[in-house]
């Protein structure tokens, strides 16, 4: 479903800021893989995300999606193929809009526009099924702003946004980072529901080591812009904080000192 091979980025090369983030990753993702992936601040984490979804260019390799090679397509271009849900809650839905315009423009997504822009009563009954499935009693409040929820619901809503016309490939960058431990835990907890029921291919970044060992059929982490470790099956299921940190060390050679990472 998704292939990353041998990609590298740098950024500011030539000059005495130059930074190789990328430096040859590769990453094989079939599908309904829900991967999460743990490691320190610059080891190339949301670099490598981004490089999925197309914000910048890579210098080297290739990102294949579903067979098609997205390698030099815009971010634009690969819109279509990629649901996003960012770490900060006040990106990707638009504050000034209701909530359900805001799910119509989700669903619309990748669409030829056309002057029929009106929401259907069909469409309105499957949008308030769809949030009510939340738990958070945004069916009642399709006519609501969206800057005037929280952000746990505002992070909820996008989630259902991006997932609302399957995509090929979902991206979780940090999406829980900013939100209390309470709301955190519901916002994975909807994550796992979607991502399982729909058979979504997914990709989670966290900087909590307990979250990424019990989210998702597969972990990864990296360091330096490699993958360092690839655990799956039964020995990510049996795995703990400490068996993951013993393992960074064997296969760094080094401590993991990132002051960001939440051991549990």
């Amino acid at each position: 479903m998704l292939k990353i091979d041998s990609v590298f980025k740098t950024f500011n090369p030539g000059t005495i800021n130059e930074n190789r983030v990328l430096n040859g990753i590769s990453l094989h993702l079939e599908e309904g893989d829900f991967v999460t992936v743990i490691g320190g601040n610059g080891a190339g984490k949301s670099t490598m995300l981004n490089s999925v979804a197309g914000v910048f260019p890579v210098d080297f390799g290739t990102i294949t999606i579903d067979g098609k090679d997205v390698t030099k397509l815009s971010e634009y271009k690969r819109a279509s193929l990629i649901g996003r849900v960012f770490q900060d809650p006040m990106t990707g839905t638009a504050a000034s809009m209701n909530i359900e315009d805001n799910l119509a423009l989700a669903f619309r997504r990748g669409r030829k526009r056309t002057l029929r822009w009106g929401i259907t009563a069909k469409e309105r009954k499957e949008y308030r099924a769809l949030l009510a499935s939340l738990g958070l009693g945004l069916e009642t409040r399709l006519s609501d702003k969206v800057g005037l929820l929280s952000g746990g619901q505002r992070q909820a809503l996008t989630l259902l946004m991006a997932t609302l016309v399957k995509p090929k490939i979902l991206l979780l960058d940090e999406h829980t980072a900013a939100l209390d431990p309470k709301t955190a835990a519901k916002v994975l907890e909807i994550s796992d529901r979607i991502i399982k029921q729909d058979n979504l291919t997914a990709i989670m970044v966290t900087h909590n080591m307990r979250d990424a060992i019990a989210h998702g059929n597969r972990l990864i982490m990296m360091n330096k812009g490699q993958i360092i470790l690839d655990i799956k099956g039964e020995e990510k299921n049996s795995l703990t904080v400490e068996q993951l940190l013993g393992k960074f060390a064997e296969a760094a050679g080094e401590e993991f000192t990132s002051d960001s990472a939440i051991l549990g």
